[in-house]
C-alpha cells in the first residue's frame, strides 16, 4: 500500500454530495466529522502501532465515509469493514480502491449483527480489535453481541450515545446501573475515552456521544443461563428487593436462602446495589447448592439393615 502522505479528505457534506447521496435516518447514518476524536479512536484500538509500522486486524462496524477507515489503514495491517448500506460501500471502494486492490481492506455488505466477527478477524494477524460509531437504536445489540464473543476480542472500541457510557461506567447503587453495565463488566473492563459533543457529526444528532474501550477482563465472570437469571430478575423492578426479585424463577426458596447466606448477600437489599462480583459469588454458591442436592439424589440407597 502506499505510504505517501494522504491528501486531505472532502467532507462528509462534500462527499455526500459528489455521490448523490443523502445520510440515511433509517441507518442511523451521522457521520464523525471530527478528526481529533478519530485519531484518539484509532490509537486505542491499535495500540501495537507506532513509528509507522502497523500492526494488527481491525474490523470496523459501519464505516459510512470512512472517517475511521482512513486512519486505521495507516496503523492496522488490515482493515475489515462491516455496512449493511450497498451505498456506502461503494463509496469506499471508490474512494479507496488502492487500499482494497492491496488487500489492506476488505469491505463486506452485510448486518454486522449477524457478521461472523470472529471468522472475519482470524482473516488476518493479531492483535485484533473491533472499533465502531454505532447506531443509537441498535447499540445494546451490538454491546451484547461484544460480550458473547469477548473470548476472541482482546479490545473494542465503541462511539455510543453518552447515557450509555454513564450506564456502563456507573457504579452499584445508581439509577444508572443496570443489568447492561453487570453484562459488559462481567466480559469487559470498560473506560471512557472521550466525550464528543453532538455538532462533531454530520447531520448533527440530538445528543452527544462518547467513545467507550472495552479491554478483555483478565477475571471473566461466564455469562450461564444462571448467572444471567439472577441478573435480569434483579433488575426487572428495581424497587423490589432481592427477596421478592428473585421470587418465582429457577431457583427454589431453599437453594435462595442458603446461596444468599454463603455469599453474604441480605435478601432485604434490592437488586441495584449488588455489584458483579457478588452476583458472581450468588451464581457459585447456588451451582454449590445445586451439586450437592444432584448427589444426594444420585446417590445409592443403603440396604435395609438385617
Amino acid at each position: 500500500m502506499n505510504d505517501l502522505p494522504r491528501s486531505p479528505r472532502p467532507s462528509a457534506h462534500a462527499l455526500l454530495r459528489e455521490h448523490g447521496l443523502q445520510a440515511k435516518k433509517g441507518f442511523g447514518q451521522n457521520f464523525l466529522t471530527d478528526g481529533h476524536a478519530a485519531a484518539r479512536i484509532v490509537e486505542a484500538a491499535t495500540p501495537s502501532a507506532s513509528n509507522g509500522v502497523r500492526c494488527g486486524t481491525v474490523l470496523e462496524i459501519g464505516p459510512g465515509l470512512g472517517a475511521l477507515t482512513v486512519p486505521l489503514l495507516e496503523r492496522a495491517e488490515r482493515v475489515i469493514a462491516i455496512d449493511r448500506d450497498p451505498q456506502m460501500i461503494n463509496v469506499l471502494q471508490q474512494e479507496l480502491s488502492a487500499e482494497l486492490t492491496s488487500g489492506a481492506l476488505s469491505l463486506h455488505c452485510e448486518d454486522a449483527i449477524a457478521a461472523d466477527w470472529v471468522s472475519l478477524l482470524s482473516s488476518g494477524p493479531a492483535p485484533h480489535a473491533v472499533v465502531g460509531n454505532l447506531p443509537y437504536l441498535v447499540t445494546g445489540r451490538f454491546l451484547e453481541r461484544a460480550v458473547e464473543l469477548s473470548a476472541a476480542l482482546p479490545i473494542v472500541v465503541f462511539m455510543v450515545q453518552k447515557e450509555v457510557a454513564d450506564r456502563l461506567l456507573s457504579a452499584p447503587g445508581t439509577k444508572e446501573y443496570g443489568a447492561l453495565t453487570v453484562f459488559v463488566r462481567a466480559a469487559f473492563k470498560p473506560s471512557r475515552l472521550c466525550n464528543v459533543k453532538s455538532g462533531s457529526f454530520f447531520p448533527k444528532p440530538n445528543v452527544d456521544s462518547a467513545v467507550v474501550v472495552l479491554e478483555r477482563s483478565q477475571d471473566p465472570v461466564l455469562e450461564t443461563p444462571m448467572f444471567r437469571a439472577l441478573v435480569k430478575m434483579a433488575f426487572a423492578q428495581r424497587r423490589k428487593t432481592l427477596r421478592n426479585a428473585w421470587q418465582g424463577g429457577p431457583f427454589s426458596d431453599a437453594a435462595l436462602e442458603f446461596a444468599s447466606a454463603a455469599a453474604g448477600i441480605d435478601r432485604t437489599r434490592r437488586g441495584e446495589t449488588l455489584s458483579l462480583d457478588e452476583f458472581r459469588r450468588m451464581e457459585l454458591e447456588l451451582r454449590r447448592w445445586d451439586a450437592t442436592a444432584r448427589a444426594a439424589h444420585e446417590a445409592p440407597e443403603e440396604p435395609p439393615a438385617q
